[in-house]
């Protein structure tokens, strides 16, 4: 496919970025997807794009922030919009819904497993309700949420595991409690 192309196939494309935890409506996976960073790097044989510096990508009511993305791509283009696979967002990554907010340092968004994880210092907001952890995944499809203290970090851990604990390994939090009379 020609740089000119996948620009153009691109600026169209329709991803399914889907909500963090508990979402209380579907995330219409339908409405088209607009992008924006202050660099794109076409890499065509490698069938992906990296964008770059204050990468943000809004799709409905849901908005993807980070410093750096990788988009990934099968090759082949449907309706004039190449067939993304996965989205590897690092640098500040957020994700934020109209009633939640998550942010981490790295966010894996695999659209084929629909399935969207963030790793590193993990804070999920939702209301005044806080939980911290190392790494949060997503099953789009049935909506559950999992946080643990595990994360991956920049260095590795002993054993050349690269992966680390989050204090003490344990996910944190604070839950609001309704005023009662």
């Amino acid at each position: 496919m020609s740089r000119p192309a996948v620009i153009a196939a691109l600026s169209a494309l329709s991803l399914s970025l889907a909500a963090p935890v508990g979402a209380q409506t579907r995330h219409d996976t339908a409405a088209p997807i607009e992008f924006g960073a202050d660099h794109i790097e076409l890499q065509d044989r490698a069938n992906r794009a990296v964008l770059s510096g204050n990468v943000k990508v809004r799709q409905a009511e849901m908005t993807l922030t980070a410093q750096r993305m990788t988009v990934a791509y099968t090759g082949q283009v449907i309706d004039g919009n190449p067939q993304v696979s996965r989205l590897d967002a690092s640098g500040g990554v957020t994700v934020v819904r109209p009633d939640q907010t998550a942010r981490s340092q790295f966010g894996v968004y695999d659209l084929n497993r629909r399935v969207i994880t963030m790793l590193g210092s993990v804070r999920l907001t939702q209301a005044n309700n806080t939980i911290n952890g190392g790494r949060l995944t997503i099953n789009l499809d049935t909506g559950r949420a999992v946080i643990d203290g595990s994360s991956v970090a920049g260095g590795a851990a002993p054993g050349g595991s690269g992966v680390t604990q989050a204090p003490n390994g344990r996910v944190t939090g604070t839950f609001s409690v309704p005023k009662r009379n």
